[in-house]
């Protein structure tokens, strides 16, 4: 038996197959499984997953575990939203993305979402009364969407409305991000 924080948790990550930012997947991803969780990643297909860093150079191909069509959300814990413009752009015109936020806010389980992330939850329509940060550009998108308070801070963690919503800003925040997700995932 492991004493691994994370054991037994399951983690759902949803990107697209270009554009996620290569530092706010893989560095979550590898992080999150070290410490015990099981992480599922979503994508629009079964390609390979290509990564950018700072939005333009190319970064890591990553290998999806599954694709959105044949994604069963039920079962995971925590969902989590990378970034990278494109990506962030491109997921929230999934519909089964935005289907996937929408259950998972619904049902009370947290969600996570860093730099351009966010866009998903405008789309979603889960934002009314939370307080978030996010990437600055996105700052005006999550308050039209009803969000209470947009902040500029490295990690925030907001319970209103029946569900946790973990927000980060961008991948210098990771290690302030991952452990509010931490947190999260523990009820701590």
């Amino acid at each position: 038996m492991s004493d691994k924080p994370l054991n037994g948790h399951r983690v759902l990550v949803l990107v697209t197959n270009y554009g996620v930012e290569q530092d706010e997947l893989v560095v979550p991803v590898s992080r999150l499984t070290e410490d015990g969780a099981d992480v599922t990643i979503a994508a629009v297909s079964s390609d390979p997953i290509q990564t950018l860093v700072g939005d333009k150079d190319p970064g890591e191909a990553v290998a999806p575990t599954t694709t959105l069509a044949a994604l069963d959300p039920d079962g995971h814990q925590l969902l989590l939203i990378p970034g990278g413009t494109i990506n962030a752009d491109q997921l929230r015109l999934q519909p089964k993305a935005l289907e996937t936020v929408k259950a998972f806010a619904e049902s009370g389980r947290p969600i996570a979402a860093i730099c351009h992330g966010p866009w998903a939850l405008v789309e979603a329509g889960v934002l009314v009364g939370k307080t978030l940060t996010s990437y600055p550009s996105v700052r005006t998108d999550v308050t039209n969407a009803g969000a209470k308070e947009w902040v500029d801070e490295a990690a925030v963690t907001d319970s209103a409305n029946g569900y946790t919503l973990v927000t980060s800003r961008t991948p210098k925040d990771l290690d302030d991000f991952l452990g509010a997700v931490t947190k999260a995932l523990i009820g701590g």
